[in-house]
């Protein structure tokens, strides 16, 4: 990696190497943005990507949109770029995808780097608004590199290797992670439509019940014709009495009671001969009214003849 700041070698390193390998150092920073640059280093692709990245961030603070406040995280492993709130990592930038690290000496807020993104594999310069400490950040990413250099040398080149499997995992899981996601939100909008729709999945069959009235028996409907059910036996069911069409039906279905028609054997003797004698008054109303126009006449003989009297019946006028 360029460095495009100076150390003397009898000037120590601001951390110790304990902090960088096994912790980290943070910084509470301003992120201008990131911006594809054409060369993994120099000075001058430095200061137009920063050029880049101020007009455009002017442009968004006259908008009233405000400079992102991240959090930086400095360690051997590389740099990551954390949301200062929710503490969710935006990048991580490893330290062997580093190509270039400067702080700018005319603006002392100023710090950049370029690195080298994963995916695409373009080269991109992230710009930070550090509030007057970019070149001790300067000097932290120095260190970290000085550090891992080191490591390299003592393993190596084995940690090196390990790492990049290790990230290359680490990817492959947050793509798992994301498809499985994916196909959960799919699955439960797959079971709101069928719920909309009602409609069962394939291959299944759903018998709808028949609705059961408080006695929780089926309703009768007259369209539905009744079908005879077997005896307990076994033995089919007596055929239906089919009776003639012209004998009415009462609303129960029943026919019309009628004592006068019933037969002799229906009723014991003294009632039966009550209603012998009320069939009998019957006819003799029935006559009355026949012979003799007048009421007056007709209740006469209706009362001779019931009474068992044999006089003389008035004349008919």
């Amino acid at each position: 990696m360029n460095r495009a700041f100076n150390r003397k070698k009898d000037k120590s390193w601001m951390h110790t190497p304990e902090a960088l390998a096994k912790h980290y150092i943070p910084y509470n920073v301003k992120f201008l943005g990131n911006t594809e640059v054409e060369a993994p280093k120099g000075t001058e692709v430095v200061k137009d990507a920063v050029r880049k990245l101020k007009f455009q961030r002017h442009i968004k603070k006259s908008e009233g949109q405000k400079t992102p406040k991240v959090e930086l995280q400095i360690s051997i492993y590389g740099v990551k770029i954390l949301d200062t709130k929710t503490k969710d990592v935006q990048h991580n930038c490893q330290l062997h995808r580093i190509s270039f690290c400067a702080d700018d000496k005319t603006d002392k807020r100023i710090f950049t780097f370029i690195c080298k993104d994963s995916e695409s594999n373009k080269h991109l310069c992230y710009v930070f608004d550090s509030e007057k400490c970019a070149e001790e950040i300067t000097l932290t990413i120095g260190q970290a590199f000085d550090l891992a250099y080191k490591k390299f040398l003592e393993s190596g080149g084995k940690d090196v290797e390990t790492r990049k499997q290790i990230g290359t995992l680490q990817k492959r899981i947050q793509e798992l992670e994301t498809e499985n996601s994916d196909l959960k939100q799919q699955l439960q909008d797959l079971e709101e439509q069928l719920m909309i729709a009602h409609v069962p999945p394939a291959g299944s069959t759903s018998m709808k019940p028949l609705s059961t009235d408080v006695f929780d028996m089926v309703p009768f409907s007259a369209v539905t014709p009744l079908v005879p059910t077997m005896a307990s036996n076994g033995c089919p069911p007596p055929p239906p009495t089919t009776l003639p069409p012209d004998i009415r039906k009462d609303l129960f279905g029943s026919e019309p009671f009628d004592p006068f028609t019933c037969g002799s054997a229906d009723f014991p003797p003294d009632i039966q001969s009550k209603l012998d004698e009320m069939q009998r008054q019957r006819w003799f109303v029935l006559f009355a009214l026949l012979l003799y126009p007048c009421c007056d006449c007709a209740r006469v003989f209706v009362l001779h003849a019931c009474g068992g009297r044999r006089g003389m019946l008035p004349h008919a006028t």
